[in-house]
């Protein structure tokens, strides 16, 4: 992820989610990682304002370095975070319009993997992304992605009790 960003053809949803983050690193981050990361993967813009009408403005960050600096502390510390899926790839700053940003692209967790869930607690700290918002997992929800994680998968378990004359 090295291209130029056009923050004017962004609008949040499913895969873009805009924080402000002008007071520092944002505690809802943590929910859009898990979600992000649990669901289909997507872009963190921090330093980036989201106007009513859901298009992207550039705001800036004054010391994107030591937000930097909190959010890498915080992504590897497994008292908030389970796992961190991200490697330097895959967070950078970027300068759009003389502004800087931080970009944290969140891939989509591999089953094995999931879930993704903030503190301790994986049922309350599991969520999705649906639409424009991050969801609270159920509990049929984690326990689907863990029956999914296991090393053999439902439907490649044979069947033994199967008659097959029916």
């Amino acid at each position: 992820m090295n291209e130029v960003l056009d923050i004017s053809q962004f609008r949040e949803n499913n895969r873009y989610e805009a924080k402000l983050a002008q007071g520092g690193l944002p505690g809802s981050i943590w929910e859009t990682y898990s979600a992000f990361a649990n669901t289909d993967g997507g872009l963190i813009l921090l330093g980036v304002k989201e106007n009513k009408n859901h298009t992207f403005e550039i705001a800036g960050l004054e010391n994107p370095e030591s937000l930097l600096s909190a959010f890498w502390d915080t992504v590897n510390n497994q008292n908030k975070v389970s796992l961190n899926i991200l490697m330097n790839k895959h967070v950078r700053v970027q300068e759009i319009e003389g502004k800087k940003i931080i970009c944290i692209e969140v891939p989509r967790a591999e089953r094995q993997l999931k879930p993704i869930y903030i503190g301790n607690n994986i049922l309350t700290g599991t969520f999705h992304r649906n639409g424009e918002g991050d969801y609270r997992c159920t509990k049929e929800d984690v326990s689907e992605m863990l029956r999914d994680a296991s090393a053999t998968t439902a439907d490649t378990k044979i069947l033994k009790e199967m008659d097959e004359s029916v």
